[in-house]
């Protein structure tokens, strides 16, 4: 296996809009270079980085891919990841592996998707560098000058072409490369056409003025003599993208194999290489530290993502980010506190795998059967505490309850589950012991599809989804004063308690307070725990709904006992029955839950959306103008939040989205709460 230095490597990964043509563009990539032998299509399903069943199954990607090849003694590693909002998790895993991600755009895009959204929100939080594609510039109403306006429209970013096309749709025939003052037709470099010299010139003068702009030496130059030469344009350009500085632009029809080879080589001429941005910034706790990336330093890897494959175990996408791994080294992972092994260690060409001696900085890989290492896991060396910085994972917006179809498979979903969880850090599972539910908590209704799909066809679990039980809480806005007693006479011996309640409310969040006020010996203080303990699990049961109550007093201060026929279990019951006696009496009522959530949306649907809202029982806080974008900041029921994702994304066409979080509880409207009670008693009876 060939080391490459670091320089010679270059990390890429390609996100964006679902449909932009991503994964046709890194198949004639991998083509062109020779590294396969025949284009693969997607509708075939037969590309290198679409090589899952669902997304052969579903003409889409729904998972990152990684492949390689060499060029001119490079090693160029391509990330592909789904364009599609439930797949987010892909690209937010992907853009930490790379030192350049590549917004890949549809010439013919009409709006500023989702898709295109999400992709520059997941480059501005990690530290690579940030490159544009317009790909498909053959297709009818493609247009080049009109998708940069458009991302400049919704984004803060100023973009600078670097390549431009040379006709477009039918007459797409190639492109101009503007650092090198040069048309490339057919694979020919050749002089600027007349059709284009107009428009290529003035892009290169844009093109100077962004590489001037990110450095004081070549600013004082370009103010001095009006240009720059070509050498320079060259160094500043790329010295500009590595600090983020200029926003490169490039035009490709993966169609027509148009532009690929030329951007190609700008990846080589142009992108930065591990060594360009070789300071890595390691976390533990509030501490920081920098490390300069090296083979011949301390291991720092990072998974980028994980895959559970049933036939050869887990699967580790690895980025070596400095030292160097090998196979039975021990590492230590950070985020777990715990040890693990390295076992087989491989390069990574879509669904095949190339045994390889070690991993060193700056290369990717995969890593097979690491015991505890997961998607999102720092590798150090054992007693190195300092892990390399998690994105940050965006909050649920969609969630379904989850149970095994079959009685039977109850055991196994639980441990199938975690494995597939393992691979996507934007899903999750926790068990509501509320409402006695294992829900799931993820981006969309896709995901959790996929979810069930592969939990069948991967671990034979069948499952079942479907809209989780609200968890209500019952309280009472009253007090009341109750008795009960409880005597039975049945043969031998009896059963015999009485006790006195005051029962009142209590502040929202203080939970309960039982009070012992009995004095006298009236009750035996033996009996005392058993009172309370008949009260706290009336209280978990429910009253009125089958909910936990909550926010309320109990003082026993009364009652009266048998010397034979008492005992703990007949006081328990006797405390049941006067909780729920004094409950009916103290005007109960239910709260539901209030979730906090800013809703993220372009201007012109701003008022749909706050007339959504209000229809949802919903309350706006307020409004803020971020960047392009408008927040809107408003209470809701999660009653109605898990209908939310797919209404908002009717209202504005794909472009809305929203977080959430708990915010507090609060009274359920009357005839909201007669309904979820007359629920309760129907299914009781």
């Amino acid at each position: 296996m060939k080391n490459y230095d670091l320089n010679k490597i270059r990390n890429i990964v390609f996100c964006g809009s679902s449909g932009s043509g991503k994964t046709s563009l890194a198949e004639h990539m991998l083509y062109n270079m020779k590294a396969i032998t025949r284009v693969g299509k997607i509708e075939e399903g037969n590309t290198v980085m679409d090589h899952d069943q669902d997304e052969i199954e579903k003409t889409m990607s729904i998972a990152l891919g990684t492949a390689f090849f060499d060029y001119k003694s490079h090693r160029i590693n391509i990330i592909d990841t789904p364009g599609y909002p439930d797949f987010y998790g892909e690209v937010l895993g992907a853009v930490t592996a790379a030192e350049t991600a590549f917004v890949v755009a549809s010439a013919t895009a009409s709006v500023f998707d989702v898709g295109l959204e999400l992709a520059f929100e997941a480059i501005e939080n990690s530290n690579a560098s940030t490159a544009v594609i317009i790909n498909r510039m053959d297709n009818e109403q493609a247009d080049f000058t009109k998708i940069i306006e458009l991302i400049q429209e919704n984004t803060d970013y100023t973009l600078a072409p670097v390549q431009i096309p040379i006709g477009k749709e039918s007459a797409l025939s190639g492109v101009v490369d503007l650092v090198k003052n040069k048309a490339y037709i057919d694979g020919q470099a050749v002089d600027i056409p007349a059709e284009v010299a107009d428009f290529a010139e003035e892009a290169r003068m844009k093109l100077m003025e962004a590489v001037a702009e990110a450095d004081d030496d070549l600013l004082e130059k370009y103010f001095e003599e009006g240009e720059l030469t070509d050498a320079e344009i060259m160094t500043g350009l790329k010295k500009g993208i590595t600090k983020g500085a200029v926003i490169p632009v490039f035009a490709t029809s993966a169609g027509k194999n148009i532009g690929v080879n030329e951007l190609t080589q700008a990846i080589v001429d142009y992108l930065p290489s591990p060594a360009d941005k070789k300071e890595i910034t390691l976390v533990k706790d509030n501490e920081e530290k920098v490390i300069t990336a090296s083979a011949d330093d301390d291991l720092v890897a990072y998974i980028f993502k994980s895959f559970a494959d049933p036939n050869i175990g887990d699967v580790a996408y690895v980025r070596v980010l400095s030292g160097t791994i090998k196979s039975g080294m021990d590492v230590f992972i950070p985020e777990k506190d715990t040890k693990d092994k390295i076992g087989g260690i491989y390069l990574l060409f879509g669904k095949n795998r190339k045994d390889a001696s070690e991993l060193r900085a700056g290369e990717i890989g995969g890593l097979v059967k690491l015991k505890y290492g997961r998607g999102l896991n720092t590798l150090t060396k054992p007693g190195n505490e300092f892990k390399f910085p998690t994105p940050e994972i965006p909050a649920p917006i969609f969630w379904q309850s989850i149970k095994a179809s079959n009685q039977s498979d109850e055991d196994k979903i639980g441990s199938a589950l975690n494995r597939l969880l393992d691979e996507d850090p934007t899903i999750s599972a926790d068990f509501n012991g509320e409402t006695h539910e294992q829900v799931i908590s993820c981006a969309g209704e896709q995901q959790v599809n996929l979810l069930v799909k592969r939990l069948k066809s991967r671990y034979k679990v069948g499952a079942d989804l479907k809209n989780p039980r609200i968890p209500y809480k019952e309280t009472i806005v009253g007090n009341a004063d109750v008795s009960y007693k409880h005597k039975k006479q049945s043969g031998g011996r009896g059963q015999y308690g009485e006790v006195y309640f005051r029962i009142k409310a209590l502040p929202r969040g203080e939970a309960f307070k039982f009070i012992n006020s009995i004095v006298g010996g009236t009750i035996p203080s033996k009996f005392i725990p058993a009172i309370e303990k008949g009260v706290k699990e009336t209280m978990e049961k429910g009253i009125i709904a089958g909910y936990n109550v909550v926010d309320i007093s109990v003082d026993v201060y009364f009652g009266s006992y048998h010397d034979v026929d008492s005992s703990e279990m007949a006081f328990k019951i006797a405390s049941s029955q006067a909780l729920q006696k004094g409950f009916a009496e103290a005007k109960p009522i239910l709260l539901e839950p209030i979730h906090e959530v800013q809703i993220i949306i372009p201007n012109e649907y701003m008022g749909d959306v706050m007339g959504d809202v209000s229809t949802r029982r919903g309350k706006i806080n307020g409004m803020e103008q971020v960047g392009k974008k408008q927040i809107l900041t408003a209470m809701l029921p999660l009653a109605e939040l898990h209908e939310y994702f797919p209404a908002l994304k009717s209202l504005t066409q794909g472009r809305g989205r929203f977080n959430q979080k708990f915010s507090h509880y609060e009274k359920v409207p009357n005839d909201i709460a007669q309904k979820v009670i007359d629920e309760y008693k129907s299914s009781d009876e």
